[in-house]
């Protein structure tokens, strides 16, 4: 069975860190374009980050630029999300999604697989 699964997502003050996960499984990453994506209560879904097959080309939305970073490591077949400084405006449920042989994750109507998504809750 093909599918992604986030992990990661917890409560975090204003200012902190931290790190999601997006596990593979039934495909091999490498060839895969990975894009998080994240749903606040009341908002229209947006595309955070994307990180294309093969990794040569990473993306960020201009509102978290210089604060999340996007890695993968193909040998645990796993995309990270690193998030710094964050803001309760960061406050969503985060997802992970993959498509094949894609150099953006965009429109998110064509990637593959998506996961359940993680909870991420940004307060003081």
């Amino acid at each position: 069975q093909l599918q992604v699964v986030e992990s990661g997502g917890d409560l975090v003050q204003p200012g902190g860190s931290l790190r999601l996960s997006c596990a593979a499984s039934g495909f091999t990453l490498e060839n895969y374009a990975i894009g998080w994506f994240r749903q606040a209560p009341g908002k229209e879904r947006e595309e955070v980050s994307c990180i294309s097959s093969g990794g040569f080309i990473s993306q960020y939305a201009d509102s978290v630029k210089g604060r999340f970073t996007i890695s993968r490591d193909i040998g645990k077949n796993t995309v990270y999300l690193q998030m710094n400084s964050l803001t309760p405006e960061d406050t969503a449920v985060y997802y992970c999604a993959a498509a094949l042989r894609r150099y953006v994750c965009y429109p998110p109507e064509s990637m593959d697989y998506w996961g359940k998504g993680t909870l991420v809750t940004v307060s003081s």
